[in-house]
Parts: structure tokens; sequence; C-alpha cells
């Protein structure tokens, strides 16, 4: 794959459940190393987009390719090389913080010593050091999510695919992430991410996808766009206010 093929490649993707289109024809490409935001409302399709990207779902229709690889029939192939944080936590209540990073560092294939250098870095980035070794079930709806992050990030993935982080953050967690992601970008890992915040958009991505009714109504530029201007645009195409 040369430097000017898309990471991601998405032809005419479509998702259908039962009667119901939830992602119609979508196309559009992916460079490595871009932060995209991913707009639309709820039940626009941002998520069954994601769960795709991540090979966990199998399109109706269309092609999507990843560093060369068709998904979801290679996901294999290309799943060490992604991190996802989605709505459901994917923690074990039954382990600690520490021991559930642990797990999935193993499945990685991380070595022991790289399993506990990195765990511990994270733990202090995502601000739950103190607690590395109380349960998971134990964990606010926040603390989870920022479990949740630092598994994410865990076993170093080119790709990120964040559904929502922000959801449950308290205000210090909120800017810890968004430092995070700023971080990955200066990386240049390549990282997709859904938020109703648009007030972040335009900090954190300099494109934005917006999803209405399964189709891309919008991709463009965003990183010269106020979060006025962008709300605006947002409200147009979607018929409704997200969050500022």
């Amino acid at each position: 794959m040369d430097d000017k093929t898309p990471l991601i490649e998405v032809e005419n993707l479509s998702k259908i459940f039962g009667l119901l289109p939830v992602l119609r024809s979508v196309s559009f490409g992916v460079a490595r190393g871009e932060t995209i935001m991913l707009l639309g409302q709820n039940g626009s399709g941002k998520s069954t987009l994601l769960r795709l990207l991540a090979g966990l779902s199998k399109p109706t229709a269309g092609v999507l390719r990843i560093g060369g690889w068709q998904m979801p029939e290679e996901a294999m192939a290309v799943r060490r090389q992604i991190g996802l944080v989605s709505h459901q936590p994917l923690l074990y209540g039954n382990l600690s913080a520490r021991e559930n990073l642990d797990f999935f560092g193993k499945l990685y294939g991380m070595a022991r010593d790289e399993r506990g250098e990195a765990i511990g870095a994270l733990l202090d980035q995502v601000g739950l050091a103190t607690r590395a070794d109380s349960l998971a079930r134990d964990f606010s709806r926040g603390m989870q999510q920022r479990l949740s992050i630092a598994r994410a990030l865990l076993h170093q993935p080119e790709i990120l695919l964040l559904d929502e982080p922000f959801t449950g953050l308290d205000q210090a967690a909120a800017e810890t992430l968004e430092e995070l992601v700023k971080s990955a970008g200066r990386e240049k890992r390549t990282l997709i991410m859904t938020t109703h915040q648009l007030g972040r958009a335009p900090t954190l991505a300099g494109r934005a996808l917006i999803l209405a009714r399964g189709r891309i109504a919008f991709d463009g530029n965003i990183k010269t766009m106020s979060a006025a201007g962008l709300g605006e645009l947002y409200a147009r195409l979607c018929g409704g206010a997200a969050v500022a």
C-alpha cells in the first residue's frame, strides 16, 4: 500500500437491520494519521459505522478495507491495530483495573514487562492509579469509561475508534481525555470519534463527517470553523441542535 492510498477505504457501504436501512451507500477515505469527528443525531448510523470499522459487524453491501485488508473477512489481520471504546465498557467487573488491563494485554500478545510498564503509565494518565487494585464493578460510570479508554490505548494501536468517549466524564477527566486525543494526533495515529459535544470537535479534529438519515450529509474541513458555525451547519443538515 503506497502513501497515497487511504488507510481506511469505504465504498458504497450499507447496513440494513431487518427492513430498517441504517447506513445507505456511505463512501469516504481516511488518510493515515488523520483525526475525524463523526457527527450526527442518535440513530444516524454513527455507532453502526464504528462497529463495521472495528470488524464487529458485517455490512449488508459495499466495500470496507483497512490497510488493504478486506473487512470483516480479514479482520484478524488488522484487529491488533485497532483500539475501540464503545457504549459497552467491555470490562470484567470481578477483576481489578490492573487485572483488566493485564488480561487484555495478554490477548494482544504483549510481553509481561511491556504490560506492566504500559498499565502503570496508562492508569496514571486516566487518573486511576490510586484505584488500580479496585474491582471494576465498584467503579462509577465515568471511572469505567476512563478504564475503557486505557484498555483501548494499551496495545498502542494505529487506529482508535471512540464512540462518545466523553460520556460520564467529569470536567477533569474530560480534559485528560482531550489531551490523550491530541497526543494520539501528534503520534500520527488514525482516530475516528463520535460526539454530540460540537464545541469540542474543531479543537480535536481537522475534518468532520456528518451523518443524516444514514447518509453522509457533510464531509469537510472544520479546523477553522467556530463551534457556532459548526452548530448551525449541523442543525441545517440534521434538523436539530447538538450539545454545544
